[in-house]
């Protein structure tokens, strides 16, 4: 999880961190492949719910959050003051927008409240 707030996750990501994740449950209660147990019968053994993608999701809003509220050269890579021209092709998927509710204006203003935008994640 260490540098987890800077990842910048796809569906693809996603999909594979949620099934090493049910990879570490099944190793520790030593449940094999064959034993044809589901997912939530696993998470009812270990008496856990999925968390690895909401608590990654969660850091990552607390440190955007943490760099919208200060001005400083970060907040303006993450808001794409760059000089020069935009590449040709498909814009790339940028880190906030795995936790973009709304449009970037809107998630600023937010952030600027520290215990609305805590109260969010």
């Amino acid at each position: 999880m260490y540098g987890s707030e800077t990842w910048t996750i796809k569906k693809a990501d996603a999909t594979w961190l949620e099934a090493f994740e049910m990879w570490v449950w099944r190793r520790l209660v030593k449940v094999k492949r064959t034993d044809k147990k589901s997912n939530a019968e696993v998470l009812n053994l270990v008496k856990e719910k999925k968390s690895l993608l909401a608590e990654m999701r969660k850091r990552k809003r607390r440190w955007i959050g943490h760099i919208l509220r200060h001005e400083n050269m970060l907040r303006t890579v993450l808001e794409g003051g760059m000089k020069g021209k935009r590449p040709r092709g498909r814009k790339r998927i940028k880190m906030v927008d795995n936790v973009m509710t709304g449009t970037y204006a809107q998630m600023k203003i937010r952030a600027e409240d520290r215990e609305e935008w805590r109260g969010m994640s």
